[in-house]
């Protein structure tokens, strides 16, 4: 299979984007996400993959509660601090409002539209991101909105590159070789 192929059928998607934000032992963390998704209805649980380069996923690994922030088209300077910055060497939450949600997730109260949900487990699969999967447990919408899209947000950096992630994948993640 060729990666560019694979690139362009998710590409496709145009996946919603989100600022996942966490705290554990009084370190707080936020990053943007795009790999996010409702994982089942009954009972309810969503997932989102954070990068294993990612100061958000270190503090993830601590946290009990996430708060998923769902950012609307105007918030794109939002998503810029949290997806171009990262928080091993910059406070992403310095001069924002932010409250303290369940399990002492970070909530951005400029950010209405959001989900807080408990950890229940994680899924490494030898890839460069690893799978949340959580339990909701609080949500909040302020009405309809248009949310910020993966096609909107192509002009952020990354706080982190392709170069910063753990190198070379777990034999199981490269898959399957020819022979």
């Amino acid at each position: 299979m060729a990666d560019d192929e694979l690139g362009a059928l998710a590409k496709s998607t145009n996946s919603a984007m989100i600022v996942v934000t966490a705290a554990a032992e009084g370190e707080r963390a936020g990053c943007l996400v795009g790999f996010h998704a409702q994982s089942s209805i009954t009972p309810p649980r969503y997932c989102v993959w954070l990068s294993k380069a990612n100061h958000t996923y270190r503090v993830a690994l601590r946290a009990t509660h996430f708060g998923l922030h769902f950012l609307a088209a105007e918030d794109h300077a939002t998503a810029e601090a949290f997806g171009s910055l990262t928080g091993d060497e910059t406070d992403k939450f310095a001069g924002r409002s932010v409250l303290s949600g369940p399990g002492d997730a970070p909530l951005l109260t400029d950010l209405p539209n959001r989900l807080v949900a408990r950890r229940l487990c994680a899924l490494d699969d030898g890839g460069d991101h690893v799978c949340f999967t959580l339990e909701p447990v609080a949500a909040s919408l302020n009405g309809p909105f248009a949310p910020l899209r993966l096609s909107q947000a192509l002009d952020i950096e990354p706080g982190h590159g392709n170069t910063e992630r753990p190198a070379p994948p777990t034999e199981r993640a490269a898959g399957p070789t020819a022979g």
